[in-house]
């Protein structure tokens, strides 16, 4: 039978265990293959048989206290994007509705602003602290509620001490009930070493050996740091999921020579659409009239404004700056630049690294251990060595806080999820953890030439006068070039244009297949010919060849200007380099990685090309031979990254360890190779190697505050030292702190 895979949107998940028991109970179900939850993604993909009862697997997750709804098409429902409320039901790790709620059955289709102070039919339901003020959501309640609790039970202690050990307990069962209801629907749905779990016996431990304060302030704790959870993993997830606000909801609909507004979502492919100065562009398109600035920042992380003019490409979110633009629509709004890249990190999230696969296997037998563990601490003392029944059993509780592995298996993830959107927010893509982690081992990048390290387009190097002046030489070329589509046709004219110089209307016009293109203009005769051709007609003197000769060992092309027969000049052509290729190769130098270009083009212009960057270079090569090349360079043992524009590279980026597209957005940049560099700049490749790197610096920090703070406290426990509430705050605090390092990568400069 056929596999198929659904993907769901999973409200309330901001922690790992969440994602563990999502996990556990999904893969009970029948016909489940596999399932793939991401907490920063906040998504769910399940892979299933076909035969799987989709209202089955969505009931499980509602059965722990989580919304879950079915993600339609490419695109997340209207509520969980950009500044809109996104209906997470209970708290993540913290307090969910019973299963008697079925969050997913009401309340999913209507967006709300994320500004308004009433949502009619809302409150009922809980926000995740971060679509709202913490305070409003169901788990900042009960964390008031049990915070007051404890205040009370203080202050009813003091006044009447007798009945203090009442008040204490009552104040704690008021935080553990929801607790120990999600630990125990945990435990049916496989996850029975939960930290719910875990924290119940704790809790319920500490009042029988009447330690009920204690356990009062515990729960207390947890409930705060579960919340304080709740809030990093939310900044991280909207860091994505933000960008979606980047796209304006209205668009100017031009409709039978009217223009009316419509909503941006209702855009169909092929519709025109008015772009004033200073709107946002409300879909990826092309632009049919006008001329602007555009600021491209925000998908592209482009500092500086680019002028697009007629047939230039535009996308969704970005700034008009000056004047009106009119643009076809080339992309429905699920699948414009922005939706495909908050979908491609989405996806990617829930990829997981080597590192992550590592530690969720290790937290398998981590979990029953410290349970084995804290068993032992508390019953082997008395019973062999005559130990205090009381004081022991206090450490072992103490104990199974300490060694709940939630920071340790998030370390990983949150940092992943934040390089992700770091990335992605600056145009370099990676498809999952596992590429994130490769990448920073990368010793050699293999790049295409055309369009990678170059332009992927002619210009004019050269102009050289015989008689005439610079510019009288290219404005009688570029009057012979005037309606051809040739790209060195086109170069011509673009430098004419940069240059500002007269092009007249020629008469006459002629091709010569395989020569050149002749014309007649204020009385002149003009030939713009190849050299061959130049030559057949006796025009080039001995010197003149000279000169072509050089400029063709430097790897350009070059076309010959007569004037009534007599050569008057020659213009020179070459795809140079793009602006940063010197300084983004310097770039992966000074990282230790080597560098080498691949090209299918002429030795002659490999090794001009590849003389101007002070780069090893092969030519004359076909797609075979690039994948040949890479897999010689990976038996020498080097770990190899092929840059190329992912269609005729395809071999050579399948055989590479990493394959990135370069690209503006395009489909094949964002769905072609391992990862993608949007803006085309080859300083690129050395920034997202060096987030890998970082990324992977800020996973071992992790490792260490989470393990660090456990092996202190663990420490501090058997000694005497410290005891229950410390040790809820050598967890919740560990993964406080995990998180908060991990946010630390949303905002590096790279």
């Amino acid at each position: 039978m056929a596999e198929s895979e659904t993907r769901y949107w999973v409200g309330g998940m901001d922690c790992a265990s969440c994602a563990t028991k999502i996990g556990s109970a999904v893969r009970r179900v029948a016909g489940v293959a596999d399932v793939s939850v991401s907490v920063m993604a906040g998504t769910m993909t399940v892979r299933h048989d076909g035969s799987s009862d989709l209202k089955v697997i969505e009931k499980k997750v509602t059965g722990l206290g989580y919304s879950v709804a079915p993600l339609a098409g490419s695109a997340a429902p209207a509520h969980t994007q950009g500044s809109q409320h996104r209906h997470d039901h209970g708290h993540d790790c913290g307090d969910h509705a019973g299963p008697s709620h079925d969050h997913a059955s009401h309340d999913h289709d209507h967006p709300h602003d994320h500004g308004e102070k009433k949502i009619e039919g809302l409150h009922r339901h809980d926000h995740a602290p971060m679509t709202g003020p913490w305070w409003q959501s169901r788990k900042g309640r009960l964390t008031i509620l049990s915070g007051a609790a404890l205040v009370a039970a203080y202050t009813v202690g003091h006044l009447v001490p007798a009945i203090a050990s009442y008040a204490f307990t009552v104040a704690m069962l008021i935080g553990l009930v929801p607790i120990a209801r999600r630990a125990v629907m945990a435990a049916f749905s496989g996850t029975p070493f939960s930290i719910e779990m875990l924290m119940t016996i704790a809790a319920v431990g500490a009042v029988i050996i009447n330690a009920g304060e204690e356990a009062a302030t515990v729960v207390f704790l947890f409930l705060v740091g579960e919340l304080l959870e709740g809030v990093a993993a939310g900044k991280a997830r909207e860091s994505i999921q933000s960008l979606t606000g980047l796209v304006p909801k209205n668009a100017l609909l031009e409709d039978n020579g009217q223009t009316r507004e419509v909503p941006a979502e209702s855009l169909a492919v092929g519709a025109t659409i008015m772009v004033r100065p200073g709107d946002r562009i409300s879909a990826d398109g092309i632009i049919i009239s006008g001329e602007s600035a555009i600021d491209e920042a925000p998908v592209t992380g482009e500092s500086t404004p680019v002028r697009k003019g007629i047939d230039a490409v535009v996308f969704a979110g970005t700034v008009n700056g000056d004047a009106v633009l009119r643009v076809r629509v080339t992309a429905a709004a699920a699948d414009n630049t922005i939706a495909r890249v908050v979908k491609l990190v989405e996806e990617a999230q829930e990829s997981k690294a080597p590192t992550e696969r590592f530690i969720d296997r290790f937290s398998r037998y981590y979990t029953p251990g410290v349970v084995v563990v804290a068993a032992l601490v508390a019953v082997v003392p008395p019973l062999l060595f005559a130990g205090p029944w009381g004081e022991w059993v206090y450490k072992g509780l103490a104990i199974l806080l300490i060694g709940c592995p939630c920071a340790l298996v998030i370390s990983t993830p949150a940092a992943i999820a934040a390089s992700l959107s770091s990335g992605a927010r600056r145009g370099l893509l990676m498809k999952g953890g596992a590429v994130l982690e490769t990448l920073g081992k990368v010793t050699m990048v293999a790049f295409d030439k055309t369009g990678t390290l170059t332009e992927g387009r002619p210009q004019v190097t050269d102009i050289i006068s015989f008689g005439l002046s610079e510019a009288q030489v290219l404005s009688r070329a570029a009057v012979l070039e005037q309606g051809s589509s040739h790209p060195l046709a086109l170069a011509i004219l673009n430098r004419a244009k940069s240059a500002g110089v007269p092009v007249p209307p020629a008469f006459e016009l002629e091709a010569l297949p395989g020569k050149g293109v002749s014309g007649k203009v204020g009385g002149e005769t003009l030939d713009l010919l190849s050299p061959p051709a130049a030559r057949e007609r006796g025009a080039l003197s001995a010197e003149q060849d000279a000169r072509i000769a050089a400029l063709n060992d430097e790897g350009k092309s070059v076309s010959v200007l007569l004037v009534n027969g007599v050569a008057a000049g020659l213009i020179a052509m070459r795809d140079e380099p793009r602006e940063d290729a010197k300084a983004g190769l310097a770039a992966l130098n000074s990282a230790g990685v080597k560098a080498m270009m691949l090209t299918g083009d002429n030795k002659r212009t490999a090794a001009a090309v590849a003389g101007m960057l002070g780069i090893d270079w092969r030519g004359e090569m076909m797609p075979e031979d690039k994948q040949r090349v890479v897999g010689e360079l990976k038996r020498q043992g080097f770990v190899v990254a092929k840059v190329g524009d992912g269609i005729n590279d395809a071999p050579a980026l399948a055989a590479a360890d990493i394959g990135i597209a370069m690209g503006g957005g395009t489909d094949v940049a964002l769905e072609t190779a391992d990862a993608a560099v949007l803006h085309g700049r080859v300083g690129d490749v050395a920034r997202m190697i060096e987030l890998s790197k970082r990324t992977m610096r800020n996973i071992l920090q992790n490792i260490t505050i989470a393990l660090g703070l456990k092996a202190v406290f663990l420490v501090t426990t058997i000694a005497g030292i410290t005891g229950l509430w410390p040790a809820i705050l050598a967890d919740t605090g560990a993964t406080v702190l995990v998180t908060i390092n991990a946010l630390r990568l949303l905002r590096i400069k790279i």
